[in-house]
């Protein structure tokens, strides 16, 4: 291609209309006793990478014991999820993976949090603890996330896409 023009395209490709950078999602994470608002913008999503990055913001956060997780209490958490039944004897059997998620209703992830925003050196904070991690349910179809935090089994997380009247993160002329 002429005029110094690369023919390599840097848009990364998006897999559904909800998972995609830009995205924001709003609902509640529920203790025992409590119910937390929670808010969730993502910021990039690879799929090429198995890799997702955004903002996780909980309002009230709490203590939590520290985590260590096994095979089986993966499989425990993640057969909460009703989505994830046609999977479970394939997963019993050792490794799974799961061909062309984009490609299913539901997506199957873990979310990390590796540090808090705005000052990313704050390693620990009274009352909070992010040592544990999320197994999240994302149904692509009706763009909600469900989410289990490890540790407890009754720390749930319900989220739902905030309406953005269908702008999307990235543009290219040709």
């Amino acid at each position: 291609m002429g005029h110094g023009f690369s023919n390599i395209r840097l848009i990364l490709s998006i897999p559904s209309s909800f998972l995609r950078a830009g995205s924001r999602f709003h609902g509640t994470q529920q203790s025992e006793r409590l119910v937390f608002d929670i808010q969730v913008e993502i910021k990039l999503v690879d799929m090429r990478e198995s890799f997702l990055c955004g903002y996780f913001c909980i309002q009230g956060l709490t203590e939590d014991d520290d985590w260590g997780s096994t095979g089986i209490v993966d499989l425990q958490r993640w057969a909460e999820f009703s989505a994830f039944r046609p999977f479970r004897k394939l997963a019993g059997k050792g490794n799974l993976y799961i061909p062309n998620p984009a490609q299913r209703e539901n997506i199957f992830m873990r979310w990390k949090e590796h540090f808090l925003i705005p000052n990313h050196r704050v390693q620990t904070i009274s009352g909070a603890s992010f040592e544990g991690f999320y197994y999240i349910c994302f149904n692509q179809v009706r763009g909600t996330i469900s989410g289990l935090y490890f540790h407890e089994k009754f720390q749930r997380l319900e989220l739902r896409h905030v309406e953005d009247r269908g702008c999307f993160s990235a543009v290219e002329f040709r």
